[in-house]
């Protein structure tokens, strides 16, 4: 068996203008784009880091906003919005970006929801053991996670309605803890996820009320949907209160094909960029006609 090596996700590591895989099937006038329109790092600062001690993963590190802290009014209602990092992102507090949440707590953004919004991210115990990947997202976290979000639901009465989303790892993440645990989700945001539910379950939870948004890119280097995706995309369509977004190509906010290579390419992957771009072009036009006002819109119409 080939070794397993560590792959560590950073500016030293990522490689630029290595052709794609896919760039030959660019139509004319179709371009790459090696970055996204939006600048990781300012949202950070805006979260609080808290510790949820736990015997059978080893403490839980999250990093929580609070709209409140930053200026929302304390007679306002607020949903709690859970972002969950994919695999071999758990880089401290860096996984506040690498899950999609950090966009989220900026004041436009936030403006935008409907005048606030609490934002989760939990982080896995990840580490490099012999090659190995040791401690990241399983069945173990499964419990703890439920309970860190009713602990913060219990916290802070003026939540409304939650909402659960990840990409990659974190998009089956999304998935099971809106399947194993309904009755703290709301809405359901799974993106590039190889597992989609039985069609019982989707029925299950779609009966529950459980509105669900579901994204993937046509061309996911990792996460094949011909694979995982169109098996499934009949349960998918006739599921109720789903909305599904699959994408011809994943591009950045400058309307270029996005390719991201970490010594191997998954630009088509990274669908949660675009969101993390409010799914929305830096010329203010929507990636999609049925969501005028981003992903923010949509967010804020199923309040």
């Amino acid at each position: 068996m080939a070794e397993i090596k560590e792959i560590v996700f950073n500016e030293e590591t990522k490689v630029d203008h290595v052709k794609a895989p896919w760039e030959d099937e660019l139509k004319p006038g179709d371009f790459v784009s090696y970055s996204p329109s939006y600048v990781n790092g300012e949202g950070r600062k805006l979260f609080d880091k808290l510790v949820y001690p736990c015997d059978v993963t080893g403490d839980i590190t999250y990093y929580l906003f609070n709209p409140i802290k930053h200026g929302a009014s304390v007679d306002g209602k607020y949903p709690l919005m859970v972002w969950i990092h994919g695999f071999n992102c758990a880089d401290g507090i860096n996984a506040v970006g690498h899950s999609g949440g950090e966009q989220f707590a900026l004041p436009s953004y936030q403006e935008a929801i409907g005048g606030g919004a609490y934002i989760l991210v939990p982080v896995a115990n990840e580490k490099w053991v012999d090659g190995k990947m040791e401690g990241d997202w399983s069945e173990k976290y499964f419990e703890p996670l439920a309970n860190i979000i009713r602990g913060i639901k219990n916290d802070n009465k003026n939540i409304s309605k939650t909402l659960i989303s990840g990409g990659s790892s974190g998009g089956w993440m999304s998935w099971i803890m809106a399947e194993k645990y309904t009755e703290l989700f709301d809405i359901c945001v799974p993106i590039a996820s190889g597992y989609v539910p039985a069609k019982v379950e989707l029925d299950r939870m779609a009966d529950s009320g459980l509105i669900t948004f579901v994204m993937h890119g046509r061309r996911d280097e990792l996460c094949s949907f011909d694979e995982h995706i169109l098996p499934r995309i009949d349960d998918l369509e006739n599921m109720k209160n789903c909305t599904l977004y699959f994408p011809e190509w994943v591009k950045n906010g400058d309307g270029g094909v996005a390719s991201l290579n970490f010594g191997f390419e998954m630009g088509q992957h990274c669908l949660i960029n675009q969101v993390q771009a409010n799914l929305i072009y830096t010329d203010g036009t929507p990636y999609d006609d049925r969501l005028p006002n981003g992903f923010t819109g949509w967010v804020k119409s199923q309040l």
